[in-house]
């Protein structure tokens, strides 16, 4: 059991007046920003010194360059014609109709955050452009670029564009202020919906090939996730102490689920879009993967067919490299205890000792990190649960 001595009261931050807040003030006023915040245009791919390139490649085929410049993707109408398709829950017909189209411009570029290589590990984190908050706190914490023990960890966020019927054109100024700030976002031309969080995937997983041969290792998890990041980087050299890095997937596994049927789920597939048992795959909120097997990766994602729910696309993948995801217990996508109501969700001890635990508000996680890191929480050397 825990032997607490010094136990977590929620802290109460000061609301101060952020870039965020600061610039949604100005919105209405389309001047307000000029060139040097808004220096994109659709289907045109900038990188962070706001050149414009033609797409090159290297011998291996790779390109160069992102090269998904012009976005020229109608809907397949064959699929109209199939049984199937007109049996399909309505819900799903604009995915299938367009599940040919994969690779997309890109707004916002940094292909300079591998650029210069010694990267050992580059934290990932999908994120939508309304949840500012989430982003900053990841950035306090976590997410914060630094360097241990020589070892330099950096991060990025994935977003999309912002949905139909939403104050567009704002919400775009706004992420490329907040970029132009910390120049850590990577944009893509798709909407941000559930069903394009695939899309995120291999979108993430080609930039990845394209731009950072010398990265080591990569997380990827959500926006509202813990990460002890010295955990994960102690996991990291165990891994490579035992060899066993070149493979290297680890999460939260689930294994031997089945598609939800429950049409009000979240998560609800219909049979006639997939009617297998599900492979071994990673709970999404936050996992760990070597680079090598994320260039692995993006090679047979290219030849399966897109599925809206992306871990479970991603388990996909693993399965044609015969793989399968390690689980770990310090991986807590569903909480550290499944009931929602729980005291051991809030107790800082069991953070210490984990490695990912999903999922925390923005002011969950910037106060539970301050605790966690205070010299005042004393801890049992072994927490069991």
């Amino acid at each position: 059991m825990v032997a607490v001595l010094t136990r977590w009261t929620p802290v109460v931050y000061e609301k101060r007046e952020t870039c965020w807040s600061q610039i949604t003030k100005h919105a209405r006023d389309t001047s307000w920003c000029g060139s040097k915040c808004l220096p994109l245009k659709k289907g045109v791919v900038k990188n962070s010194l706001g050149s414009s390139e033609p797409p090159q490649r290297v011998s291996n085929g790779t390109p160069a360059s992102w090269d998904a410049q012009v976005l020229n993707c109608s809907e397949d109408a064959s699929v109209r014609t199939k049984d199937w398709f007109r049996r399909l829950d309505p819900r799903f017909h604009q995915f299938v109709l367009h599940r040919h189209c994969r690779y997309f411009p890109m707004l916002i570029n940094h292909p300079e955050k591998c650029a210069d290589g010694g990267v050992h590990l580059l934290m990932v984190v999908k994120s939508v452009i309304e949840q500012h908050d989430r982003r900053e706190a990841v950035r306090k914490t976590w997410g914060r670029e630094h360097a241990v023990d020589g070892k330099r960890i950096k991060t990025l966020f994935l977003l999309g564009s912002p949905t139909t019927g939403k104050d567009t054109k704002n919400l775009q100024k706004l992420i490329e202020y907040e970029d132009m700030v910390y120049g850590d976002i990577l944009q893509w031309d798709f909407m941000d919906t559930f069903f394009n969080l695939t899309l995120k995937e291999v979108n993430f997983l080609k930039w990845f090939d394209i731009y950072c041969s010398g990265v080591q290792f990569i997380f990827k998890g959500d926006d509202d996730v813990f990460v002890n990041t010295h955990n994960l980087l102690q996991l990291i050299g165990f891994k490579v102490e035992e060899r066993k890095d070149a493979d290297l997937f680890v999460g939260d596994t689930i294994s031997k689920a089945i598609p939800i049927r429950n049409r009000q789920s979240k998560y609800y597939i219909p049979k006639e879009l997939y009617d297998k048992p599900y492979p071994p795959y990673a709970g999404g909120g936050g996992f760990l993967m070597s680079s090598q097997l994320a260039r692995r990766l993006f090679v047979v994602s290219e030849d399966l067919e897109l599925y809206p729910i992306d871990d479970v696309f991603l388990g996909m993948c693993l399965q044609k490299l015969r793989l399968a995801p390690e689980i770990h217990p310090g991986f807590r996508t569903f909480g550290i205890t499944r009931r929602k109501v729980s005291p051991m969700n809030s107790e800082p001890c069991f953070y210490r000792n984990l490695i990912v635990v999903h999922k925390l508000s923005a002011q969950e996680l910037l106060g539970m990190w301050s605790v966690v890191h205070s010299d005042a929480l004393v801890c049992a050397q072994r927490t069991s649960m």
